[in-house]
């Protein structure tokens, strides 16, 4: 089982986990998504890309898990914070300054950086904003970081919404786990099996870690609805896109606009992949990764050091 540790910057502390050798192994850093912890990332897939030669760490983004909660004086529509009408708590400025606090914690001067959902948008800003810090950049069921609010609208599969609204909340233990797996399940794709007691058991885990706050997704929301980030087409580190062509939350074309607008990326399409990776794909996933590295490894300069 991995060790949770805590890297803290000014007021703010976040939570890590590692696997494989942080000095040897081609170092990875794993970015989930909104309003999801870090346990989310299977440890079976870490494991897998510890086996491929990478080292590999996962965090909560704050306000998840045992990462610093922030505070909102009142819940407020999650499409009100999508669309900018919502007061940041903190913004997605803070949230990079989160993900260069856990390189600093585990001593990686840069990583490749993937991002899933939310955690594509944050790792295109990171080699956006931050580009001595990426090795390359995955981004997994995400869209184009730099659309305005509208863009992203368009982008959007809005029917799993309705989905969404009738599971209601929960008010007992059981039913939080419930709702968590619900929630995965209609995230992932919908002609691979459902690990059902995977999804169990990490929803369990999720729960006991940190019961989920609605106000989170607002929060994390607005702290990107305003951002103003240099054009895709600036970046010059080695890119990956991977979408599924049955996401039932983003459309494809999320995924292949943000390939077609990074200079050599590299885009690659699931049939039958949803919002989440299944199992099924983690081998090609992981030999993308490799091909992947291997490339930025040939693009570092001789003697860059980890």
């Amino acid at each position: 089982m991995a060790v949770t540790r805590y890297a803290t910057h000014h007021d703010v502390t976040i939570a890590y986990e590692t696997f494989g050798n942080l000095a040897t192994g081609e170092p990875l850093l794993l970015v989930m998504g909104l309003d999801f912890q870090m346990v989310w990332w299977p440890d079976a897939f870490c494991e897998l890309l510890v086996d491929a030669g990478f080292a590999v760490v996962r965090f909560d983004n704050r306000d998840t898990g045992l990462s610093t909660h922030l505070a909102s004086s009142r819940r407020e529509n999650p499409w009100r914070a999508l669309l900018g009408g919502t007061a940041p708590a903190y913004t997605g400025t803070d949230m990079l300054d989160d993900l260069e606090s856990v390189l600093d914690a585990v001593g990686w001067e840069s990583a490749h950086v993937l991002g899933a959902s939310m955690g594509a948008g944050m790792a295109q800003a990171m080699a956006l904003l931050r580009p001595s810090r990426v090795r390359s950049l995955t981004s997994c069921a995400g869209l184009p970081a730099t659309a305005g609010a509208l863009r992203r609208l368009r982008y959007m599969r809005f029917g799993v919404f309705r989905e969404f609204a009738r599971l209601g909340e929960a008010t007992t233990h059981e039913e939080a786990i419930d709702v968590l797996v619900a929630i995965w399940r209609l995230l992932s794709s919908p002609t691979q099996p459902f690990p059902e007691e995977w999804a169990r058991q990490v929803a369990a885990v999720s729960h006991d870690r940190s019961p989920r706050d609605p106000r989170t997704t607002q929060r994390q929301l607005a702290a990107w609805s305003r951002s103003r980030l240099p054009a895709l087409s600036t970046l010059r580190v080695p890119t990956l896109v991977i979408s599924g062509e049955d996401d039932p939350l983003m459309k494809v074309s999320g995924g292949r606009d943000t390939a077609r607008q990074i200079p050599g990326a590299t885009l690659r399409t699931y049939p039958g992949m949803g919002h989440t990776l299944p199992e099924a794909l983690w081998p090609d996933v992981v030999a993308e990764l490799r091909e992947l590295a291997g490339r930025a490894g040939a693009a570092r300069p001789a003697g860059a050091s980890a």
